[in-house]
C-alpha cells in the first residue's frame, strides 16, 4: 500500500488487504510521518474511527473490522491468538513503506498489546484507550459472566456501553447487524476472564502509552495506570480531561494530539 498522488481525506475500503476475508480500509496522504493502525473494541467496527482519522492529518491510516466483527464477519476461527495474527499481517505489510504505530481502543488495546509482545515486531509505538487488564488489576465491580446466547448479549453490551436510547434509535436492520456480530463479542469477553496473564508486560520493549479519560471509571484506570508503570517503568500514561470511553468518536481531537504527543517522543528518544 503506497501513498497516492492525490490525498484522501476519508477512509474508504480496499481489496489490498494481507488476510484474506479481513474487511481493511485506509486514508492515505503526501509523505505520511508514519502509519497510524487503528484496532477497535469489542461490538465496534473500523469506520467508528473516521473522526480520529480526519484529525491525523500527516498520517496515512489503516481501521478494518476485526474478524467475527461487520465486514470481516465471515472470518474464523474467533480468538485473541487470530487477532493478533491479522494485526501482525498488517503491520508487517505497512512496515515496508513508513514506520508502524498501533492505535487500540478498548479490546483493541489487548491485541495491540499481543503484537507488541511478539518477537522483532516493526511496531515502533503501540496506544492503547481504557484498554482492560485484568490480570494486573480487576475492576472492583465485574461485570457477570455472560451467557451462550450470542445476541442477547450483544443487544445488552450495547446498552450498557453506549445506551439504551442510542440502541433505541437505530433501525431493526442496523440492531440485527450488532446482534449478528455477538459470537465475536463473547469471545473477546471470554479472553479476558481467563485468570492466566495474558502477556508478561514486565517484557514488552516496544513502547507503549496507556491512556484514559476522566469518566465514571476514572478511579479505576488511575489504578491500573499506576500499576502499569509499576510492572514496567517504560510504559507511559495520560490522562484525557472530559473524555469517556467513546474518546475516539466524542474527543477525537484531544486523541489525535496524545497519539502525535507520543510519537514526537518516540522519535526523539530512537
Amino acid at each position: 500500500m503506497t501513498s497516492p498522488s492525490t490525498p484522501l481525506e476519508r477512509l474508504h475500503f480496499t481489496s489490498d488487504s494481507p488476510v484474506k476475508g479481513l474487511a481493511v480500509a485506509e486514508r492515505r496522504v503526501l509523505n505520511p510521518e508514519a502509519t497510524v493502525i487503528c484496532v477497535h473494541g469489542g461490538l465496534d467496527r473500523g469506520g467508528s474511527f473516521a473522526r480520529l482519522v480526519r484529525r491525523l492529518e500527516t498520517f496515512d491510516v489503516v481501521a478494518y473490522d476485526r474478524r467475527g466483527y461487520q465486514g470481516s464477519r465471515d472470518l474464523q476461527p474467533l480468538g485473541l491468538s487470530d487477532h493478533v495474527d491479522d494485526l501482525c499481517a498488517l503491520v508487517e505489510h505497512e512496515a515496508l513503506s513508513a514506520p508502524v504505530i498501533v492505535f487500540g481502543h478498548s479490546f483493541g488495546g489487548v491485541v495491540a498489546l499481543g503484537a507488541g509482545m511478539r518477537e522483532a515486531t516493526p511496531i515502533q509505538l503501540i496506544v492503547a484507550y481504557e484498554s482492560p487488564v485484568p490480570w494486573i488489576l480487576q475492576h472492583q465491580h465485574p461485570r457477570p459472566t455472560p451467557t451462550s446466547d450470542a445476541k442477547s448479549e450483544a443487544e445488552a453490551f450495547f446498552k450498557r456501553m453506549v445506551s439504551e436510547n442510542a440502541w433505541n434509535r437505530l433501525s431493526e436492520q442496523e440492531r440485527e447487524s450488532r446482534r449478528l456480530d455477538g459470537p465475536a463479542l463473547l469471545s473477546d469477553l471470554a479472553a479476558l476472564r481467563n485468570e492466566v496473564a495474558l502477556f508478561d508486560l514486565a517484557q514488552l520493549t516496544t513502547p507503549f502509552t496507556y491512556v484514559f479519560g476522566d469518566g465514571t471509571r476514572v478511579d479505576h484506570y488511575r489504578a491500573l495506570s499506576e500499576a502499569l508503570v509499576k510492572v514496567n517503568h517504560a510504559i507511559k500514561t495520560v490522562e484525557i480531561a472530559k473524555a469517556g470511553h467513546d474518546a475516539h468518536i466524542r474527543n477525537p481531537d484531544r486523541l489525535a494530539d496524545v497519539i502525535r504527543e507520543q510519537w514526537a517522543l518516540t522519535c526523539a528518544s530512537a
